[in-house]
């Protein structure tokens, strides 16, 4: 059983509010400040810091903070464990090229072995987030995120493509940089690995998403499939989603080859390697 004041310091780091975290947690401020203090008192460090009447973490606070968060999800799943030891279960989130295009199969195996399965597809912001709040167990995503405050295993590797209709003047073909500037550009929305992958490689160019004639952007994927395959722009996007496309073809970019991580993730010192297995 966890701590007590463990609890009231990640539930300040999630409110930044004392009064707020309080009434959360049902407990005086008075109470809130003293569980604060004694964690001050123990790790020997500074937590929290008044700026002009705002609170803010200390660079401790956030290593506390992340490596409290690990402990948190391990009591979780060991009491699920405790109380449900014939039971399975897996809490996945996923971003979007991976959910609807490579991993719907193994969602069908395991629930086919009897295991209660939470699936969200979501950008890697979000899911990012549900997994700091023990909302989710393990991600599997394409876009970037720190490696240094994640447990990480590597998926594959995919191509990361220009995707255009087959009667576009650009399918098949390799492509200069600068000529896709003049086309109607179809993106995902920001926040969006996907998005963010292109935006880096633009950046890496000296270009923007501003150097395009026309952006369009839309969240949702089977929009931009449609539009792309009516010849009405083009987007970028990952090799697989063509597995099962008939009526879409590649581009690629002269000299600027793109290959993304498809990574698993889970909080610092969680159990990674046994949701893992289950998908390898």
């Amino acid at each position: 059983m966890l701590d007590y004041k463990i609890k009231t310091f990640l539930m300040l780091c999630k409110t930044m509010n004392y009064r707020i975290t309080a009434e959360k947690l049902n407990m005086s401020q008075p109470s809130v400040t003293q569980h604060i203090h004694l964690l001050e008192e123990y790790y020997n460090t500074k937590l929290f810091i008044y700026d002009k009447k705002k609170l803010y973490k200390t660079d401790s606070a956030i290593i506390l903070e992340n490596h409290l968060a690990s402990i948190v999800k391990n009591e979780e799943d060991l009491e699920k464990l405790m109380r449900h030891l014939n039971s399975k279960s897996i809490r996945l989130g996923a971003t979007k090229t991976i959910g609807n295009y490579v991993i719907n199969n193994k969602i069908i195996d395991l629930i086919s072995n009897n295991y209660e399965v939470t699936f969200i597809i979501d950008n890697t912001k979000s899911l990012l987030n549900k997994l700091n709040n023990n909302e989710l167990d393990i991600l599997l995503i394409e876009g970037l995120f720190n490696k240094n405050q994640y447990d990480f295993k590597l998926f594959k590797r995919e191509p990361f493509v220009g995707i255009c209709s087959p009667r576009h003047e650009f399918a098949n073909k390799i492509i200069s940089l600068e000529q896709i500037f003049d086309q109607n550009l179809i993106i995902r929305e920001e926040g969006s690995g996907t998005r963010f992958i292109f935006e880096q490689e633009l950046l890496r160019n000296n270009f923007s998403i501003d150097s395009f004639k026309n952006i369009n952007c839309i969240s949702n994927f089977d929009l931009i499939k449609n539009l792309v395959k009516n010849n009405l722009g083009i987007t970028f996007a990952y090799n697989a989603i063509l597995n099962k496309e008939d009526n879409l073809a590649t581009f690629t970019l002269k000299n600027n080859p793109i290959i993304r991580e498809f990574n698993f993730v889970c909080l610092k010192h969680s159990r990674i390697e046994e949701y893992v297995k289950l998908f390898l």
